[in-house]
């Protein structure tokens, strides 16, 4: 684990320990907020029927369950989301090869000891790549694209962030609870913690929010001219 990130990790361990099932600890893996109702006022998570769907497929393995549920939530409502909105945003074409249904449906025939050997995740895939990408591009740690926005919250974004999650503000607004959104925004402030998402979630509601006032100008969208 990277150094300041194990800080997080820890909390995020701390997060599932009491949990019992599959579907609880994928839900608390993959939410930002552990308890969105004690962040937004009034607010009560989606009731979903993954569980009686895991039930139905006769899904008892807890790995197997795990990997349903990213399979039918992480991945299309996060991951993909993601990939589709950066690429649209710019007129590119994506495609994921490693998607298709054949191989997604064959790889669900695997055993895990298959899928996981000698404590190697992907086992399978490393297999293959090895014969054609050399060893040390396999085997690198995973770098992901994000950007730094736990440091711009301290710095450059600071004031901006500031006035949005005031807590007056969000008294007055009345979709928050000032109490979490404000000690979350301490805590990343003074560098005890990387709240960065939990609070980003909130920043863009209430930047949208405060889009949406009457009283400012509304947005004008120019027609471009037609291309043939």
């Amino acid at each position: 684990m990277k150094p300041q990130l194990i800080g997080d990790k820890l909390h995020k361990a701390a997060s599932i320990a009491n949990l019992s099932t599959a579907e609880e600890v994928h839900e608390a893996l993959t939410s930002i907020w552990q308890r969105p109702d004690e962040v937004v006022l009034g607010g009560k998570g989606p009731e979903t029927s993954i569980a009686s769907t895991c039930r139905e497929l006769k899904l008892t393995d807890q790995a197997r369950r795990m990997m349903f549920l990213d399979l039918i939530g992480y991945l299309p409502d996060d991951i993909l989301t993601k990939v589709d909105r950066a690429s649209m945003a710019v007129g590119l074409e994506c495609r994921i090869p490693i998607l298709d249904h054949r191989l997604v449906e064959f790889t669900c025939t695997l055993p895990l000891e298959i899928l996981r050997r000698n404590g190697q995740s992907k086992w399978p895939l490393r297999q293959i790549l090895s014969r054609y990408v050399p060893q040390n591009l396999v085997e690198r740690p995973k770098m992901g694209f994000g950007v730094p926005v736990d440091n711009w919250l301290r710095g450059p974004l600071k004031d901006w962030a500031e006035a949005l999650l005031g807590e007056h503000r969000l008294s007055d607004e009345g979709f928050f609870d000032p109490k979490p959104v404000r000690s979350a925004w301490r805590a990343h402030q003074d560098g005890h913690r990387n709240l960065q998402h939990q609070l980003w979630s909130v920043l863009m509601f209430q930047a949208w929010h405060e889009s949406q006032d009457s009283t400012a100008e509304p947005l004008r969208v120019t027609p471009t001219s037609a291309r043939p």
